[in-house]
């Protein structure tokens, strides 16, 4: 482009995922409720988790910092889209639109490193049972999360770092109900070689090899799971990573299925509105998904819901006394 079009950004315009007036009710409507829905559900495993003495293991220790992650994967946009719809406004500022592009792409790295140590976990426990508490211990557990952590941190960071060097064109609309990584680069004037380079490489420390630690730990899963002779013995190994495999298959099945289609059409409005599948629905999904097929999550949650019954009595009770 030419460099007269180049200018000073101060705010992107976000397109969101209709320009109809009449629809932006109910998708506010409909969004509030899916966010309430995402934040009280993974927060209820969160404090299910803690106040239930049994669930203190290695599984359930990743999986509170996997509802944790999804909280804030989510907070991440809804919330600024959310705010869009009631004001009818579509403007973000350039500052707004790097912060969020760097903490979605944080939690969301996050989520899938938490994916796949949560599926070396099962791995550990069905493959090596009798060494699972050797393996598994509290200090590798701390390990493996803070690697997670700092991993998604440096990697969110070289991208957004990225990101500021380039100067943009007068053109600032995203098609998109937040700052989508590639939907900003899109919009540049200047060379985007590197941010393209990095952004290739880090989808392989994102999807590729997470993946396949994934699909290595299951396949050693499966192959255990079939050289047990009962089968009453083989629905109890299937049980304990029943859920994980759902959400697994949910996560990396939508995000792979929306980037594969982006990549396959030119249509970036039927992009955005298929990112709500991995961005939305898919963190509301998992305590649905963790907290149904699971017998020692639906005891922690009635002894929760005990717990905050019986201190509810002992408050009311109290105000009675002057």
């Amino acid at each position: 482009m030419e460099p007269e079009n180049q200018t000073y950004v101060s705010e992107f315009i976000l397109l969101g995922l209709s320009e109809d007036t009449e629809v932006q009710p109910f998708l506010f409507g409909l969004f509030l409720i899916m966010y309430m829905v995402t934040f009280i559900g993974n927060l209820l495993i969160i404090l299910a988790i803690i106040s239930d003495s049994r669930l203190h293991t290695p599984m359930y220790f990743f999986l509170s910092n996997l509802s944790f992650t999804d909280i804030c994967f989510t907070s991440t946009t809804v919330p600024k889209m959310l705010l869009n719809f009631h004001t009818e406004s579509k403007i973000i500022t350039y500052e707004t639109c790097i912060i969020q592009m760097y903490f979605f792409m944080l939690f969301g790295q996050l989520d899938s490193y938490l994916l796949t140590v949560m599926a070396y976990d099962r791995f550990v426990a069905i493959c090596h049972p009798l060494h699972y508490t050797v393996i598994m211990n509290p200090q590798l557990c701390a390990l493996l999360l803070l690697a997670c952590c700092l991993l998604s941190v440096l990697v969110s960071l070289l991208h957004a770092l990225m990101v500021l060097r380039l100067s943009f064109c007068t053109v600032l609309e995203i098609p998109h109900f937040f700052c989508e990584i590639n939907q900003v680069i899109q919009l540049a004037c200047s060379d985007t070689f590197l941010n393209e380079l990095v952004l290739f490489i880090a989808f392989g420390l994102l999807a590729v090899i997470p993946l396949t630690g994934v699909l290595y730990s299951y396949s050693k899963i499966l192959s255990s799971i079939l050289r047990i002779s009962t089968r009453g013995g083989k629905h109890k190994a299937f049980s304990t990573c029943g859920s994980h495999l759902s959400v697994i298959s949910l996560f990396y099945g939508t995000c792979l299925g929306v980037y594969l289609s982006s990549a396959a059409t030119q249509n970036s409005r039927a992009s955005a509105i298929a990112s709500v599948m991995y961005t939305v629905v898919t963190p509301m999904m998992n305590p649905f998904i963790y907290s149904l097929r699971n017998k020692d999550m639906k005891l922690a949650f009635k002894k929760l819901t005990n717990t905050l019954s019986i201190k509810e009595l002992l408050v009311s009770n109290l105000e009675k006394f002057p």
